[in-house]
């Protein structure tokens, strides 16, 4: 059980988790100091830690230097600042001085002012299923311009040396898995572009370069923002490490004062002593419990038309592929791109969300109703924050796109990015939205975003710097909004694949498009970093056609499912023009998700051996007497002899029952010496294996 306690002789609280405690106290001058954060302690033993401050020993460095529980520029401190202020005086720095706090079960928030100027600044922590979730509050009764608000500053313990885990990589090649020493100095991972991004992700995992998959300690932080983000890693040669985080970017201020109050995004921390495997099955849990809006739910299986169609669209053509999705055992049919405006291809028609009557001579209604007739539920895609100059939309309204006077407005993928920030613009999204979900008995919304921020102005504004925060509340709000409206709506967040996936949007997606590369052998490595932080229930992933068209790869049907299936099952080829033979299998693979899912979806992850090389690669899922494994076979080399697969998760003084191969393995031998997997010779081998504990 979670619990928060303050000890009033040592001005110390101490916020103990499931399995870890975290502690603060203020020091001579109020400032909020860190304490511990590490394995469970009592709170008395605590109080021994939260000793007085160091002495200074020279003139340049200051002994406390990088302990601030909010890292505040000011002083004689030159760690990286999490919050920077510039007064309306021009006085830059923060002097702390306590108020009060409140206890309210796991919450805690400690109140300071300003030893001068009316600033009021909160600090929040809050447990959630071993995870502390952290944020911070500013308000002032005068205008107070606020250059950096970090939501926390994360002090990790002196060790012997630090490593930093990270994930890193591009469109079509999302979510590298990096580990890597910290380097002295700044590490900074960010994103600048107005969405979470491609290129690095929100996270981080810190431990002393000694931890694996099973053993050692490692310390998490991860935020929860879609917008542009900060993580900055910062070591010194004192042999301290701090991981502060939070939404914005250098050159982008915000602006507090009277009835401008500013929250910070919470930013969540996980301490485990079980290596790198127990850290994500924490993350998963608390995703799951406390991140997913219906995480309950198992996701079913869908079928795409995009690769199958392009922007060709058809009431016709989309009927002949649901008939088909239906008799494969597909659950949900989802149209993309194409069925609007004059969306002939990505030129043009984004804006104008209309029913294309040349394509839809009836509207939307009749493919809604045979689709649903099949037994199916039924999704569109939509990009409600994009425009084409190309459209009456755009022709009506181009102030309501980002942009600055006298500057060119940069085109990606021929459009531009609307500002949500504005109210009219976000009223008119939450319109055509809610008609279409409303209207036509829409369940599910695949919500793309297919470019970056640039010209981010908004002319006439008296702040317009707050559009690279408020754009993304006010995707939050939308999305809030419509499921508030649509109970049974289900959303998909996507961003040219996987450039928008972060615990800020999971709040509101059902799931999140990983990547566009669908390509079966890349999305081995592409999942294994996707893992590390966020659960299989929530990660989509599609069969798709040979080639691939990102890579031009053929692989085997048979390893595409079995590799997609080990998250949300997705069916994105076009799969009218696959032979019989390809149909029955993807039938008996379809059943095989289906039976599986509740493992997947709702069961502990453990990686058996990673992606690591074109050898076998394997991991299991454990969910009540269930388990899953999957093993993959890139490429053999050599005739290599196959080894047995040392499973985990299991309870070894139970029996377990391969149940296609109806043998039955003691759970002890399982975790001691392995399974056989038997893996069909060859490159692209694969299997799936389900074992059951036998009652006693």
């Amino acid at each position: 059980m979670a619990g928060i306690r303050y000890l009033a002789d040592h001005r110390t609280w101490v916020l103990t988790g499931e399995s870890s405690t975290y502690a603060l106290r203020l020091d001579e001058d109020d400032v909020p100091a860190h304490v511990f954060w590490g394995p469970k302690l009592p709170p008395e033993d605590v109080a021994e830690l939260s000793g007085k401050a160091l002495p200074w020993w020279d003139g340049f460095n200051d002994p406390n230097e990088g302990l601030d529980e909010l890292a505040a520029d000011g002083g004689t401190k030159y760690w990286t600042p999490a919050l920077q202020l510039r007064f309306a005086d021009g006085t830059r720095a923060l002097e702390w001085r306590y108020a009060t706090h409140e206890i309210d079960r796991d919450h805690l928030t400690i109140h300071f002012t300003d030893r001068h100027y009316p600033l009021r600044v909160s600090l929040h922590y809050r447990w959630k299923s071993g995870v502390l979730e952290r944020w911070t509050e500013l308000s002032a009764d005068t205008d107070v311009e606020v250059v950096r608000a970090d939501s926390a500053s994360w002090v990790l313990p002196v060790l012997d040396d630090y490593r930093l885990s990270h994930v890193t990589g591009r469109w079509a090649a999302e979510t590298q898995l990096h580990r890597t020493p910290a380097a002295h100095g700044e590490t900074t991972f960010a994103s600048r572009r107005g969405i979470t991004g491609h290129h690095a992700n929100p996270w981080v995992m810190v431990d002393d370069g000694t931890a694996t998959e099973r053993h050692g300690e490692v310390y998490g932080v991860a935020l929860a923002w879609s917008g542009s983000w900060r993580l900055t890693a910062t070591r010194s040669s004192t042999g301290r490490l701090t991981v502060s985080g939070g939404f914005g970017q250098e050159g982008v201020a915000h602006r507090v004062g009277p009835g401008k109050p500013l929250t910070t995004p919470v930013i969540a921390g996980l301490y485990t002593e079980g290596g790198f495997g127990a850290a994500s099955r924490a993350w998963h849990a608390y995703v799951r419990e406390h991140v997913l809006p219906h995480p309950q739910e198992l996701r079913p299986v869908l079928y795409n038309s995009w690769e199958a169609t392009g922007f060709d669209v058809s009431e016709e053509q989309q009927r002949i592929l649901a008939e088909r999705a239906a008799a494969l055992g597909v659950e949900l049919f989802v149209m993309d791109d194409g069925w609007f405006g004059a969306r002939t291809g990505d030129h043009a028609g984004l804006g104008d969300w209309h029913v294309n009557r040349h394509r839809f001579p009836d509207g939307l209604e009749p493919l809604v109703d045979a689709v649903h007739g099949l037994g199916m539920k039924f999704g569109i895609w939509v990009e409600p924050e994009m425009v084409n100059p190309d459209s009456d939309l755009y022709r009506a309204h181009p102030d309501w796109v980002l942009h600055h006077p006298h500057r060119r407005r940069s085109e990606l993928r021929n459009q531009l990015v609307l500002n949500f920030a504005r109210t009219d613009v976000a009223e008119w999204a939450h319109g055509w939205l809610d008609r279409l979900v409303g209207d036509h008995g829409v369940d599910f919304l695949k919500w793309d975003m297919n470019r970056p921020f640039s010209e981010a102005g908004w002319p006439g504004d008296a702040d317009p710097d707050r559009l690279w925060v408020e754009h993304t509340r006010a995707v939050y709000a939308l999305m809030d909004r419509l499921r508030a409206d649509h109970p049974g709506l289900r959303l998909e967040a996507c961003s040219g694949g996987g450039g928008r996936i972060d615990l800020g949007v999971l709040a509101r997606a059902d799931q999140v498009w990983t990547s566009d590369n669908t390509d079966a052998l890349d999305r081995l490595r592409i999942q294994h970093g996707y893992g590390q932080l966020y659960p299989a229930g929530a990660m989509s992933a599609w069969v798709t056609d040979n080639p691939n068209f990102v890579t031009g790869r053929s692989v085997p049907l048979r390893f595409r499912f079995h590799v997609a299936m080990a998250g949300v099952l997705g069916v994105g080829g076009n799969i009218v023009g696959w032979p019989e033979d390809d149909l029955a299998l993807a039938r008996e693979l379809i059943a095989l998700a289906k039976d599986i899912r509740p493992v997947v979806q709702h069961g502990a992850l453990y990686r058996l051996r990673p992606p690591v090389d074109d050898g076998v690669t394997a991991l299991q899922y454990v969910h009540e007497d269930r388990a899953v494994v999957f093993a993959y076979r890139q490429a053999a080399h050599f005739n290599a002899p196959e080894r047995p697969m040392r499973l985990e998760g299991l309870d070894p003084a139970e029996r377990y029952l391969d149940l296609d191969a109806g043998t039955t393995h003691s759970g002890a031998v399982l975790l001691a010496r392995g399974l056989a997997l038997g893996l069909p010779t060859g490159d692209f081998a694969s299997k799936v294996v389900r074992l059951e504990r036998v009652p006693r």
